[in-house]
């Protein structure tokens, strides 16, 4: 059976790699616009679409950013055990 310090480790790994992902995604999906955006809009059509991309755009790098935070925190909280030595996180009655 993996020990704690392990548990929160591969929680930590497993973070990073759903934030690498997500921060790939947006990188794509950056680039998809920006050749969406220089393309001319000239008519209110090709307008809303490109209002429509930067709209998905701004919900991708939102959730990349959670994405790194919770990573961060996981990352953070699997060293500060790891230094630890595992110990217990459980109150001590007075």
């Amino acid at each position: 059976m993996a020990s704690r310090g392990d548990r929160f480790k591969k929680a930590a790994v497993k973070a990073a790699k759903q934030a690498r992902k997500w921060a790939q995604a947006a990188a794509r999906e950056a680039d998809r616009l920006l050749k969406e955006a220089q393309k001319r809009a000239q008519d209110e059509k090709r307008r809303k679409k490109v209002k429509a991309a930067l709209k998905r755009t701004a919900k991708v790098l939102a959730a990349a950013g959670r994405a790194a935070i919770v990573a961060g925190v996981a990352a953070g909280i699997a060293a500060a055990r790891a230094e630890r030595g595992g110990k217990s996180t459980k109150k001590r009655k007075r």
